[in-house]
């Protein structure tokens, strides 16, 4: 009886599927192709190098450039400062998947990894830009402001949640010597091997969302123009999410600071996308939403205090 809820749902959505299969077609081409043509190109090459970074030593060059800086900010370790790079310039999922690549490698305690997940799993700076700002408002106004407020509120909230998990240090340890010379003399087999755990990991993250926009679309035709079920939708895909709010929420500000909230949670399908990247790592998803959720709302308020102040679009 305990699985009666889920079976219930797939049951239910295979009847959806079965009623709207044009709902079901579009939903899946429309996933595709963001995936082909947007998250493969953007993410693979960066899902390869870190692997590379990993498996060749080079994650010791960049926490020597970039550790003294990180770990006065941030009060991580010095491995720990790839992750923060990797979640804060790459987008989804990659701020998790270095993140728990670190900790199976013995990179990172189990409590910096909890931590590092807390707040540097975020959309990249080039799709804010692109997307956001371009693509969904127009209006070039709206860059610095989209930035700093994505940017920062993981940034701001990142000082709060460190307080749970240092547990009284200062900073998180660095790794014992032996684990920071463990790497891989570079050949094409380190190569084949990176890039074959590249594909598996780009591949789940496609299959994560053509299914949610399959859902969005199945939610949109089952559920019509009803206002309770529209303002549900967009959390399912981020991508698709924007777009639809930008098509049903008439004032641009409200829009605005929905938009934001939703970028900066990332939607069901990133919060899929991470749980795929920790398995094995006993690292939990729901610590990882409750933190997204808080950052979502904190955006938001943020969004509308600078509305407030500056009125960008009267």
């Amino acid at each position: 009886m305990k699985h009666f809820p889920a079976g219930l749902f797939v049951t239910a959505l295979f009847a959806a599927m079965l009623l709207f299969p044009k709902a079901v077609f579009s939903g899946a081409e429309e996933g595709l192709l963001l995936w082909f043509q947007i998250i493969f190109p953007t993410l693979f090459p960066f899902l390869v190098a870190t692997s590379l970074l990993l498996s060749s030593g080079g994650l010791s060059l960049i926490a020597g450039i970039f550790g003294g800086v990180f770990r006065r900010i941030f009060r991580v370790s010095k491995n720990g400062t790839f992750a923060v790079l990797s979640g804060f310039l790459c987008g989804y999922p990659m701020g998790a998947k270095v993140t728990a690549d670190l900790l199976r490698a013995g990179g990172i305690s189990q409590d910096e990894a909890r931590y590092l997940l807390s707040f540097c799993n975020n959309t990249s700076p080039v799709f804010i830009i692109n997307f956001i700002v371009w693509k969904t408002f127009g209006n070039e106004s709206l860059m610095l402001p989209g930035l700093s407020i994505l940017i920062g509120t993981p940034v701001l909230l990142s000082f709060a949640f460190r307080k749970y998990y240092l547990k009284g240090r200062r900073a998180f340890p660095d790794p014992s010597p032996a684990l920071k010379e463990k790497k891989t003399c570079f050949n094409f087999s380190v190569l084949d091997s990176c890039m074959m755990n590249s594909f598996e990991s780009i591949v789940k993250v496609g299959g994560y969302i053509i299914l949610f926009s399959v859902l969005l679309s199945l939610l949109k035709e089952l559920a019509g123009q009803s206002p309770a079920v529209m303002a549900a939708a967009p959390v399912l895909e981020v991508t698709n999410g924007i777009l639809l709010i930008r098509s049903t929420v008439s004032d641009p500000g409200l829009c605005f600071a929905a938009v934001l909230g939703l970028t900066s949670f990332g939607g069901l399908c990133s919060i899929a996308q991470t749980q795929c990247m920790l398995e094995g790592t006993g690292l939990s998803v729901i610590p990882y939403t409750i933190q997204k959720l808080t950052a979502a709302a904190a955006a938001s308020l943020l969004a509308i205090l600078y509305l407030t102040l500056f009125s960008p679009f009267h």
